[in-house]
């Protein structure tokens, strides 16, 4: 077999739910290197037998004790030098809560919190271009959303 490049494979997980007339999003606290101590999606690199889903479940879980109904993938980012650990290719994931829960940081991450999307602390990695992408997913479900029934308070959040 020839030696093909075999670049690493994480997921990330961006959540997020209304608060208060606005939408939250979840964020975790990084307790090792890289970019220790800096905010960033809930995440990591995927177990050899498992899916991506189930990694985004167990990733969000073990990180925020968190456990979410629908999850969607979103996109794929593998841009060279988005990682300093080497080349990384991140699946993302969304899921849209009714509601802010509680969450704690857990594992690998030192805390873990609910951010207003304009108030989002600096970010660790591509994350601030991949956390544009889960908004900009998230308004266009909104935005199409059927007009026969009523807006989600989420929906209500991401168009105002």
């Amino acid at each position: 077999m020839p030696d093909y490049f075999r670049p690493s494979v994480t997921v990330d997980v961006a959540v997020f739910a209304p608060e208060a007339g606005t939408l939250k999003l979840l964020l975790i606290q990084r307790g090792h290197d890289p970019f220790a101590g800096a905010w960033a999606l809930p995440g990591g690199f995927i177990e050899p037998d498992e899916t991506l889903e189930a990694s985004a479940r167990r990733e969000l879980q073990e990180e925020t004790g968190l456990q979410v109904g629908s999850l969607t993938p979103v996109a794929t980012f593998g841009d060279p030098g988005r990682d300093p650990r080497g080349r990384t290719l991140t699946v993302l994931f969304l899921a849209l809560l009714a509601n802010v829960p509680v969450v704690s940081g857990q594992d690998d991450a030192s805390d873990a919190a609910w951010f207003a999307l304009d108030a989002l602390p600096p970010l660790a990695f591509d994350h601030d271009r991949v956390i544009a992408a889960a908004i900009a997913d998230l308004r266009a479900q909104a935005a199409n959303h059927h007009p026969h029934g009523p807006l989600s308070q989420a929906e209500q959040a991401l168009l105002s």
